[in-house]
């Protein structure tokens, strides 16, 4: 039986079966690869595709004894979605398709998502990237989330769902698209020294305020 995670399996309800969520940065697909993970699903019996909250196109209801030859041919990395790192990054269109759109969320997204997937931190840890104050990736609700406005970029901090949820604070606004990489950077930076093992960043910030996150920027 495998372990929770091991070779990015998850066990299922059943007690029999596992789950698969290949790593599809920021959720953009192609028809090859749709098709990929149709025809794998089906030749291996899958119980069902689902299409993730966070993104990600989970396989569901696999023998053990097929895992392995499930990730050889679908010829994608595991995505992050269990353990203490950082998850999958969510994004809106942005710019790139939504009329709407102030900023690039889906060029940060994958600049983030290439530089923090999987990264081992202290406790789970999720980004999100919305182009307007509409948020629609639910930025204010992530760790990290970033979001467009017409003079660039606004990051909060601290912010997750679950049974407790709560809404992230805002850090600092008016950042270009470099300055808020680097600032996502030295705030990822400062919770991976200082934060207690599995300890999110906004109980983090209960513990600690604000202040230190200004500081480190």
């Amino acid at each position: 039986m495998l372990k929770l995670g091991e070779k990015g399996a998850i066990p299922q309800r059943d007690g029999e079966t596992y789950a698969i969520a290949p790593h599809i940065p920021c959720g953009v697909v192609t028809p090859e690869l749709l098709r990929r993970i149709a025809d794998v699903s089906e030749k291996y019996e899958a119980k069902a595709i689902k299409i993730t909250g966070a993104t990600r196109i989970a396989i569901v209801g696999l023998k053990e004894e097929d895992v392995d030859s499930v990730w050889e041919e679908l010829k994608l990395d595991q995505g992050a979605a269990v353990g203490l790192c950082v998850r999958s990054v969510r994004t809106c269109p942005g710019t790139t398709f939504c009329k709407l759109g102030k900023q690039d969320a889906l060029g940060i997204g994958m600049k983030l998502d290439a530089a923090y997937h999987g990264k081992q931190v202290p406790g789970k840890f999720k980004m999100a990237v919305s182009g307007c104050g509409l948020s629609c990736a639910e930025s204010w609700v992530r760790d990290v989330g970033l979001i467009g406005k017409e003079d660039g970029w606004v990051l909060t901090i601290g912010g997750n769902v679950g049974a407790k949820p709560r809404i992230g604070n805002e850090l600092v606004d008016g950042l270009d698209d470099d300055a808020a990489l680097a600032a996502v950077d030295k705030v990822v930076a400062y919770y991976t020294e200082n934060a207690k093992k599995g300890e999110r960043l906004g109980k983090m910030i209960e513990r600690v305020g604000l202040e230190p996150f200004k500081e480190a920027l």
